[in-house]
């Protein structure tokens, strides 16, 4: 499935699950900014929208309503994600409606949210920093690693698992050099463990200096996709 059938199936899903002022927030605040976060950042990063609501409402410390760009539920986990532009709202804010937001922001960690905060210009710009950041926050929450028919599978692994089903089940260390920010050398080190593992097939005849390697038909798009 693209990135554009999924968005929509995602976005006509929500905008029919609700009324009122909660609809009119989706379909009116959720805009350009929110919907390149989704497409370079969340989608990289796991083919897939589930647990994450956008434009989500939330009852404040004063008994009123506000909305967080993203929610993402799992387990007792609740994160608000949240996308800043640095623009004319910025300029036009008083003094007092600073304080109220960062006041409504501690109120929010005090209540058990986690935060995640990017600006609009990285996740244009800097899009593998901060799919790199939400990755973190999901190995620090749920885990590095899993065990499965693969032995240990490691956050450097499931990166590069990810990777090639976005490449159409192809990798060169190339690739991994730029997924994960690191040298020819370890991305090598890393590919032929993962080849070791049965993870990972030769691409080509040459079995010494393997330039291409493959995603092995045993392996599930489904074990990985899922956070």
């Amino acid at each position: 499935m693209t990135f554009e059938v999924a968005y929509s199936k995602f976005m006509q899903h929500h905008v029919k699950s609700r009324q009122g002022e909660a609809r009119r927030r989706l379909t009116e605040g959720h805009g350009y900014a929110e919907k390149l976060f989704l497409q370079q950042v969340w989608w990289p990063a796991f083919l897939q929208f589930d647990h994450l609501v956008p434009e989500y409402e939330i009852r404040d410390f004063r008994d009123g309503t506000r909305f967080i760009d993203f929610a993402f539920f799992r387990g007792q986990v609740r994160l608000a994600i949240e996308i800043d532009g640095f623009g004319s709202h910025l300029q036009k804010i008083t003094r007092p409606q600073f304080s109220d937001q960062l006041v409504r922001q501690n109120h929010m960690l005090l209540d058990g949210w986690k935060l995640l905060r990017f600006s609009r210009d990285d996740v244009k710009d800097k899009p593998r920093m901060c799919e790199q950041m939400i990755h973190q926050f999901m190995g620090k929450w749920f885990g590095n690693s899993t065990s499965g028919k693969y032995g240990k599978i490691n956050v450097e692994e499931k990166e590069i698992i990810r990777t090639a089903l976005r490449n159409h089940r192809k990798i060169k260390p190339s690739d991994i050099c730029s997924a994960l920010d690191v040298e020819q050398q370890k991305a090598r080190t890393l590919l032929r463990s993962m080849l070791a593992k049965g993870i990972l097939i030769p691409g080509g005849r040459g079995k010494q200096r393997i330039h291409l390697y493959l995603l092995s038909s045993t392996v599930s798009a489904d074990e990985f996709i899922d956070l």
